[in-house]
């Protein structure tokens, strides 16, 4: 039918144009999104890494500066995938442009998706120069190159979903900093990015599986080094059911109208 590769192309229109304008929007800004986090993990990098790391000794069977790059990239990931989103959403919400993009005849999911990779975009843009400035400090070599860019991207989507749905709920910019400060930074500082949960009392291993960070960080861990914590097929599972299930709850609540209907 001659009208349905339209619809088609008008969707994909839709969805590149808020992609572009998200990665715009944070590129523009570099020097607050991108080489702040940059810093940071660098510092993270020459204190824990090579200071204290020093006297630390080997995690894991690897020197303590190897065991925790990639932690340390995946909390890049995870914190500005996550930011890029609640920040760029509410925004829009608070300035009313999103009623523009809502009473357009583009989809919902369409809305989403966009939204949803703008927020990749700029976590996988951080990770990868994080990834970049720990050559200054260890050399690593990926053991699986597939895994590895598999969970940065399934990772980054699960925390562009959760920002979507922070700004949904978000009614100021105070309430945008409420859920990375008193959630997100408590699961990531006990997901594993620091030490090996074999190092904690079985009931402590028992708390922490329940933490989603800790798959994450150690499937990530095993494309890198080539060892984990977790069962590996056990936490891809749990990736997937985190990405749909927030996709779905994002979805729901955006069809909803929830927060945009006041």
């Amino acid at each position: 039918m001659p009208g349905k590769p339209m619809l088609t192309n008008h969707k994909y229109i839709a969805f590149e144009t808020i992609l572009i304008k998200e990665i715009r929007r944070f590129t523009r800004i570099w020097l607050q999104t991108l080489v702040p986090p940059a810093i940071t993990i660098g510092l993270y990098f020459l204190i824990f890494g090579n200071l204290i790391g020093g006297r630390i000794g080997q995690m894991g069977g690897f020197d303590y500066v190897d065991f925790i790059v990639p932690g340390l990239i995946m909390m890049a990931v995870i914190q500005n995938a996550y930011a890029n989103v609640s920040s760029s959403f509410f925004s829009n919400k608070f300035q009313r442009c999103i009623e523009e993009i809502l009473v357009s005849p583009v989809p919902n999911y369409i809305i989403l998706l966009g939204f949803v990779a703008g927020g990749m975009a700029r976590g996988v843009a951080v990770g990868l120069i994080v990834t970049a400035m720990s050559f200054f400090f260890t050399s690593l070599h990926i053991e699986h190159v597939f895994l590895t860019l598999l969970v940065v991207l399934l990772t980054s989507m699960v925390f562009s979903l959760a920002g979507f749905i922070n700004a949904l709920y978000a009614n100021t910019f105070d309430d945008i900093s409420i859920i990375p400060t008193f959630v997100l930074t408590p699961l990531i500082y006990l997901g594993g990015v620091f030490y090996s949960i074999e190092l904690l009392p079985t009931f402590g291993q028992w708390i922490s599986a329940l933490n989603p960070v800790l798959y994450m960080v150690n499937t990530f861990r095993y494309g890198i080094l080539g060892t984990s914590d977790v069962n590996i097929l056990w936490a891809l599972f749990m990736l997937g059911v985190f990405s749909a299930g927030l996709f779905g709850v994002a979805l729901y609540l955006l069809r909803k109208g929830t927060g945009l209907r006041q």
